[in-house]
């Protein structure tokens, strides 16, 4: 029996959407620009933690297991490539080839770090939001320069939707809710998550075939 249903079955929806949007970048991105790989990589580690956090809401909820332990690790890990993947994008669309380079060789160390900090049997969720929030806010800030260069609508969409992002985390935050049971404030945020997604993966797309790169 699913514990939490409402919760499990959105996260595995989100899953399952940034599975798709990986692989559509991924299969008919440009082939010669390096985004078309990070984008994949950003939905695709998005979607595995959502798979692994809605199994751990649906399944395995008690802490003191060591599946608990595996999973929740395992997680946090995979919300850790996504801000990798973030840092590296945002510095290909908006500096130079050389500053590219020297901000992923930070992001990577930076990475590892975390990584150590997750496996030292640290697992409170607030580290993950800790290492993603910088990284967000900085991909949010790339996308509006670039529509401010381009005067492209893809940019801004993106912008919208790692805007929403943090309408998400602001709902989740509050505890606000469709219902208090069956559709509770976590999975009221996967859906708001799902729209923004959706415009993220919008915008990925122009950049990955159309857009200016470094």
């Amino acid at each position: 029996m699913i514990a939490e249903p409402g919760v499990t079955l959105t996260d595995y929806g989100l899953s399952l959407e940034s599975a798709l949007f990986a692989y559509l970048l991924y299969r008919e991105g440009d082939r010669r620009n390096p985004l078309r790989n990070w984008f994949a990589l950003f939905f695709g580690s998005l979607g595995l933690a959502a798979w692994i956090g809605g199994s751990v809401h649906g399944f395995f909820q008690d802490e003191g297991t060591p599946e608990y332990a595996v999973l929740w690790s395992a997680t946090l890990l995979a919300i850790g490539v996504t801000t990798l993947a973030a840092w590296v994008i945002g510095a290909r669309i908006q500096f130079s080839e050389k500053i590219g380079k020297w901000i992923t060789v930070v992001a990577v160390m930076e990475f590892l770090g975390y990584c150590i900090v997750v496996l030292s049997d640290t697992r409170a969720f607030w580290i993950a939001i800790a290492d993603y929030l910088p990284a967000a806010v900085f991909l949010l800030m790339v996308f509006i320069l670039a529509y401010k260069r381009t005067r492209e609508r893809q940019p801004a969409i993106g912008s919208t939707g790692l805007t929403l992002t943090f309408i998400a985390s602001w709902v989740q935050r509050r505890g606000i809710a469709l219902h208090p049971s069956y559709f509770d404030h976590n999975a009221f945020y996967h859906l708001i998550q799902a729209a923004a997604l959706f415009l993220i993966f919008l915008s990925a797309r122009w950049f990955v075939n159309e857009g200016e790169t470094s």
